[in-house]
């Protein structure tokens, strides 16, 4: 992706946060170079790689197969690990009209997934194999705000704004924003994009390729080992 397209989809989408009434912490705002003066004492935010996430996975269409995404806060998988202190996660996304975000599940994390306004978010559910691995035909059992919601095996499931989908490692899953865009909340265990997504299609990447042709204005988690080594 162009430096300059990610700028710009930054700041598209600080507008559309500010319209649900959503305000980001201030630590979104800081320039590179800002970043780079405070990388000592913004060390838990580097971290936790909380901030910016644009992602086009890889494949040079972000407006067909791409999200944004801000980490507002992540905790330790240390804390996970022994069951006790900041075991949570906290993300905004959006996903744009027709916008696929492409079908992964994950190994440790489980998560609520929240239309916070907008149009409705399509989620496309599969089950797995006993082997863990993608399924086509099997279903499961998901639960939209508290409720049970068996699914067959790659039903499509449409959230409107204020509800809510409980997705658990083994729920195959795909989203988009069913004709309009969707603001999006994620509440779950400690996150890791690293090593926790698990794609169907082995051609699918987490991160983007960046082309520098211009400054940029604001830095993704995955300029931080780069930028501020």
């Amino acid at each position: 992706m162009k430096r300059s397209r990610i700028n710009e989809i930054m700041a598209a989408a600080d507008d559309m946060i500010r319209h649900y009434g959503f305000v980001l912490p201030p630590f979104a705002y800081w320039s590179p170079d800002e970043f780079k003066a405070r990388k000592d004492s913004a060390g838990a935010i580097i971290q936790a790689r909380m901030g910016w996430d644009i992602t086009d996975y890889g494949q040079g269409a972000f407006d067909e197969l791409g999200l944004f995404l801000f980490t507002l806060r992540n905790g330790r998988l240390a804390d996970l690990q022994r069951g006790g202190g900041m075991c949570y996660a906290e993300k905004l996304l959006i996903s744009r009209a027709d916008q696929h975000s492409p079908c992964h599940t994950h190994v440790v994390k489980a998560e609520d997934i929240i239309n916070r306004g907008g149009a409705k978010l399509a989620v496309r559910l599969n089950g797995s194999n006993p082997d863990g691995s993608f399924s086509e035909t099997q279903g499961g059992v998901v639960h939209c705000d508290g409720v049970p919601r068996p699914f067959t095996g790659g039903e499509v499931i449409l959230l409107s704004p204020g509800e809510s989908v409980t997705l658990m490692p083994g729920d195959w899953h795909a989203f988009w924003g069913e004709g309009g865009d969707v603001l999006i909340g994620e509440v779950s265990t400690v996150n890791d994009d690293v090593t926790d997504n698990v794609f169907v299609s082995k051609k699918i990447g987490r991160f983007s390729e960046i082309e520098e042709d211009v400054a940029p204005k604001h830095l993704l988690v995955s300029d931080y080992d780069r930028w501020l080594a």
